[in-house]
């Protein structure tokens, strides 16, 4: 039976903004205020097995990856020298029964594998390999300017634990529908559903700060945004903007306990002190991350991680990080 199986991962990230021009001091510049939930849709480089399975052939059962020591988390980046995005991709460089010339990415290096298709019982020429194309999630928006998104803070990770290579990406409306609760050695998470009338925005790019894109300047107009300054960040009193249900964010009190400017990422460590955010959510949950952090009237960063054994903690990331992302 002829089948292709493609796996999409569910990750939920958030989403912020860069700004072009970096010159200008932070008091100078001005953004759009987001902590509203997006959903997103990002297309990776190169085919990510997923899995291995046996071929079914006339003469026997047998497994082309294996034998070619090909292993489940590397990336498939051509056949033959076909580049190779997708199952679809994969099929059609393999139409002919004869070795090929596969080039893979494992932990970062390049390998080159020989390996010859098999012909199953259905005539159909395998590898014997299940991959993912592509990444579905859910997030918040940080911020925004006329012409661009960022988000997350930091990057979304390969099954290997390295940078993520995507080709494109877009960016939709979504609705936060449930939570659930992070507790002491497990985190909680946001739940929701994407609102697929037209993307607002495309992906492209996922950087060690952020993911990035553009926006269409009519969900700015739209939305009826706020505009910000950017300012520095001190330990003392602060709000994050999130949204935990449906798709207006909220302001809730945090505690910046510690402060450290020097740092790409991790600049600061917040408490969650609002009693509402803690009965919701039981402190920071996924899907916040990105989530903005404002002190004295001023953007200073976003949510990035939380402290697995104490949910009601976790870390943030300078704006001016990402401004220089």
């Amino acid at each position: 039976m002829k089948k292709k199986i493609i796996f999409c991962l569910l990750l939920l990230i958030a989403l912020i903004l860069p700004l072009n021009k970096t010159t200008a001091s932070a008091d100078e510049i001005e953004v759009y205020l987001g902590g509203m939930p997006a959903g997103f849709t990002m297309q990776t480089k190169g085919a990510h097995v997923v899995g291995l399975s046996d071929v079914v052939t006339e003469s026997g059962t047998i497994s082309p990856a294996k034998d070619a020591d090909i292993r489940v988390g590397d990336v498939i980046l051509s056949i033959d020298d076909i580049e190779i995005n997708n199952a679809l991709d994969i099929e059609k460089a393999i139409n002919k029964l004869e070795n090929k010339t596969v080039c893979i990415s494992r932990g970062g290096e390049k390998l080159i594998k020989d390996v010859t298709p098999a012909k199953d019982v259905c005539g159909n020429n395998r590898l014997g390999v299940f991959v993912k194309d592509c990444i579905n999630g859910i997030g918040t928006i940080t911020f925004f300017t006329k012409e661009r998104f960022a988000s997350l803070g930091h990057p979304v990770l390969d099954d290997n634990g390295g940078l993520l290579s995507i080709r494109n990406g877009e960016l939709y409306d979504c609705a936060i529908t449930g939570v659930v609760r992070g507790e002491r050695g497990k985190a909680g998470e946001l739940r929701g559903v994407f609102i697929k009338d037209k993307p607002i925005a495309n992906i492209d790019k996922n950087a060690t700060n952020g993911v990035y894109g553009k926006i269409d300047d009519q969900f700015i107009i739209n939305k009826g945004l706020t505009k910000i300054s950017i300012g520095e960040g001190q330990m003392g009193s602060a709000y994050i903007y999130t949204t935990i249900d449906g798709g207006e964010p909220c302001a809730y009190k945090v505690s910046v306990v510690k402060s450290e400017r020097d740092r790409d990422t991790k600049n600061f460590v917040i408490k969650i002190t609002d009693k509402r955010l803690l009965e919701k959510t039981g402190g920071i949950v996924q899907g916040m991350s990105g989530s903005p952090i404002v002190q004295d009237g001023k953007l200073i960063g976003a949510v990035t991680h939380v402290f697995i054994n104490d949910p009601t903690r976790g870390f943030g990331i300078s704006i001016n990080n990402m401004l220089n992302n």
